[in-house]
């Protein structure tokens, strides 16, 4: 927290802001002469937390204000999008189960069933829908949402790019832990300054994102082999290589159609997933009124205890069958991006859980009646008349699953890209309405190769869903913890509540995780192989953007050195703005002084253009451009910091991003001349003591807020108004001759003293990422006519 203790500072004519966080020099107009005065003011807040106050509050969503009638259909909607994996379940959920156990008399069927049944309950509902989505950021989910909550309560990102000002972003909403609750202020402090809890926490939700996309090569593997399964059934005299070759066209049809977006083949998926859910519980009666209705009686869970007393080492071995059934789980929290809690949780407990719990009593019910068929349960069950209209569903509402966890894993990459954990790509937005329904394609395809080729190498749903369980359990593992943290950081609950949730949720998942990697030999290695190349990338990635970073901090120009050369800056200064692209919040950045080196001349105006990704899921348009003086205003030097959230879209061109930089800046010149006026006005009262000003004042409380005009009394010195004017003379002159971007390719190579280890990540590994991950001229939409680049080489 900034101390509201007044202080004296030392105003001159050059402004040297990051010399000191606890001392900075003002800039002031031309005609000051270098000359010196004390004012008293506040905390030190700069013109970036001024900025800041621009947008007070936005609003991020209104679910709240929908009718009753619009809440049932934005319920409806969420079928497609988030239950798609959960709900096709049903399909394989039994045959593994029993294929790891088999039945020996009724009491394993019931025994087994009361597993399912409470595994439902326990991870889906209680976890989930009741806690877990709780824990979303403004209306975002998944891991690095649940991390990016955690980076706006403490300061725990490696790379230390955070500013005061980010504070203030309206989507910021920070709830600073409560004085009262010390516990939660120790561990906030312990976090903050224990570098390895910071390393230990970034390598939690690495382990989760990995294990988000190995989810996304599973899904569609088990979803619609275990759908095309179905033939088997209908057609006897079908081969099983016939059924691999069937779904690895599904596949290729899935992945083909990605690159349309949701929005435009979304109208067909609600209404499916609907008319599945409904065929799952109307055939799940149908099998109880038929066949048997004592499979009630696995709601007592003591038929579990029975189950495991009969079959220890059987039943411990179909529990990795039986997690299959809470597959999509995660789903529900990393989609809730388009629709609001309340639908998800709606949706869930009044359709979506009874429709599966009546599914699998059904199933239950034909099982007991017809022990010997443990195989392709779910179209057995089926009512002859009514096989090829439910197989037909059941294929479609696999094919909706795979799109919709495919997409998700999109979502998940661009939030890892966003705050420095992946390696750029190219990422295209589907849809001109919704941000988030984006489109990876080098992602696309080699998640299409990695899927084919776990259908062509197990080809049975048994091993598939070994491998399926892994991954699910890695994520849910990671949420568990995570939410954890949130409980007692953010939500600052009783610690006894927050350990009890850790301990009931983390202790089951560790116990289905003990099932899962028990059968890891059987194929699922290869899965948890690819997760940890995913995750080394992820690492490396971050390992190496976090020295990169830090050298550049280091090495960043002197002030002093600036002021020595003096407004020229040693060399010519030409018509033109030039935008000077570096990852610096604070300081002139090394690539400068190379500009200046390489190049016989400098623009006359020059802008040092930080794009930044602030650990929220949006950055109003309002509040995209902050703006700091750099030096006097005879060096015409601004830095502008230009921020995004994680979930944002960049689509402006570089026009449109060079209109909205001048305007933004244009703005600030204005503010800074009131700020001044302010000033004087204040030295031309009667010295007296008491008279504070404060820099950092609620906004309703601050006149520069009021507008972006000067008002009369204010403008009345004209010397004041002739430096603006002039200045924003300059600007516009400076914006017609044209701007030029001035790109710095900052390269790191390990020292030759450091550990084998180091070179061979830094040199080699992190260094083939960034020669083929997408460059900045692609990622800033540049034309090449307005580019120059100059190289640098950092050693680490």
């Amino acid at each position: 927290m900034e101390s509201t203790e007044s202080r004296w500072i030392s105003q001159i004519d050059a402004e040297d802001s990051d010399r000191d966080d606890d001392d900075e020099l003002q800039s002031g107009d031309d005609d000051y002469g270098g000359r010196q005065r004390l004012i008293r003011t506040g905390p030190r807040v700069d013109s970036f937390d001024v900025e800041a106050f621009d947008f007070p509050s936005v609003q991020r969503n209104g679910y709240e204000e929908f009718t009753l009638g619009r809440k049932v259909a934005l319920a409806l909607q969420t079928l497609g999008v988030v239950f798609g994996d959960v709900g096709t379940s049903p399909l394989y959920t039994f045959d593994i189960v029993f294929n790891k156990s088999p039945i020996h008399e009724d009491e394993d069927v019931l025994g087994a069933l009361s597993l399912v049944l409470y595994t439902l309950i326990l991870i889906p509902l209680i976890k989930y829908v009741l806690i877990v989505l709780q824990a979303n950021d403004d209306g975002e989910g998944g891991t690095f949402a649940l991390y990016s909550l955690i980076c706006r309560h403490a300061k725990v990102s490696l790379i230390p790019n955070q500013l005061p000002s980010d504070a203030r972003i309206s989507s910021f909403r920070l709830k600073v832990p409560s004085p009262e609750l010390e516990r939660s202020l120790k561990i906030k402090e312990h976090l903050e300054s224990s570098s390895a809890l910071k390393k230990l926490l970034l390598l939690l939700v690495l382990f989760g994102t990995s294990m988000v996309i190995a989810v996304g090569v599973v899904t569609p593997a088990m979803s619609v082999l275990s759908a095309v399964h179905g033939l088997k059934v209908g057609i006897s005299s079908i081969q099983q290589e016939e059924v691999v070759m069937i779904s690895a066209a599904f596949l290729v049809i899935l992945f083909s159609v990605q690159r349309f977006g949701s929005s435009k083949v979304g109208l067909a998926v609600g209404p499916a997933l609907f008319v599945w859910f409904c065929s799952l519980g109307a055939i799940g009666i149908y099998n109880l009124l038929r066949y048997e209705t004592r499979v009630l009686e696995a709601f007592n869970p003591i038929h579990i205890w029975y189950f495991f007393k009969r079959n220890s080492l059987q039943a411990w071995m179909s529990l990795g069958g039986c997690l299959l059934c809470v597959t999509g789980s995660e789903a529900m929290f990393a989609d809730l991006c388009y629709f609001s809690v309340k639908s998800v949780q709606l949706t869930f407990i009044f359709l979506v859980l009874p429709s599966l719990l009546l599914g699998y009593l059904g199933q239950a019910a034909f099982i007991m009646a017809n022990q010997s068929q443990t195989e392709h349960i779910f179209f057995l069950s089926t009512p002859g008349w009514a096989f090829w209209p439910v197989f037909i569903i059941a294929n479609v509402a696999a094919l909706i699953a795979s799109r919709a966890m495919t997409t998700a894993t999109f979502s998940c990459i661009k939030q890892s890209t966003a705050l420095g954990c992946f390696p750029r790509l190219k990422i295209i937005h589907t849809s001109r309405k919704f941000m988030g329904q984006i489109y990876i394609p080098v992602m696309n395809w080699f998640l299409l190769v990695i899927c084919l080729a776990f259908v062509a190498m197990f080809g049975s749903i048994n091993e598939i869903g070994n491998a399926y369980g892994i991954a699910e359990l890695g994520i849910m593992m990671a949420t568990t913890v995570l939410v954890t943290i949130i409980m007692v950081l953010i939500w600052q609950v009783n610690l006894i509540l927050a350990l009890a949730f850790l301990a009931v949720f983390l202790g089951l998942e560790l116990v289905f995780f003990s099932s899962v990697l028990a059968n890891a030999a059987d194929g699922s290695w290869v899965l948890l192989v690819f997760s940890a190349v995913l995750f080394l990338i992820m690492y490396v990635w971050n390992y190496g953007s976090k020295l990169k970073y830090e050298s550049e901090v280091r090495q960043r120009l002197s002030m002093d050195l600036l002021v020595k050369l003096g407004p020229s800056l040693g060399t010519v200064r030409g018509p033109g703005i030039g935008l000077i692209y570096n990852e610096l919040v604070r300081g002139v950045p090394a690539i400068f002084g190379q500009f200046l080196t390489t190049l016989p001349g400098i623009h006359s105006m020059v802008i040092f253009v930080c794009i930044k990704y602030v650990p929220v899921p949006a950055v109003p348009q309002g509040e995209r451009f902050l703006f700091r003086r750099v030096c006097s205003k005879s060096y015409h030097m601004f830095r502008c910091l230009a921020r995004y959230g994680y979930k944002d879209v960049r689509k402006e061109n570089h026009q449109a991003f060079e209109q909205l930089l001048i305007e933004s800046l244009e703005k600030f010149i204005r503010r800074e001349a009131q700020e001044r006026s302010l000033e004087s006005d204040i030295d031309s009262d009667d010295d007296d003591e008491d008279v504070n000003f404060y820099v950092g004042a609620e906004p309703h409380h601050f006149p520069l807020l009021s507008g972006d005009q000067l008002t009369e009394e204010e403008m009345s010195m004209p010397d004041a108004r002739q430096s603006m004017e002039n200045e924003l003379s300059f600007v516009r002159t400076a914006k017609e001759s044209g701007m030029v971007y001035l790109l710095g390719h900052g390269e790191i190579r390990a020292r030759k003293d450091s550990w084998f280890v180091k070179k061979l990540a830094i040199n080699y590994f992190y260094a083939f990422l960034r020669r083929n991950c997408r460059r900045g001229v692609a990622s800033l939409s540049i034309p090449h006519s307005n580019l120059v680049q100059v190289g640098m080489t950092y050693m680490v």
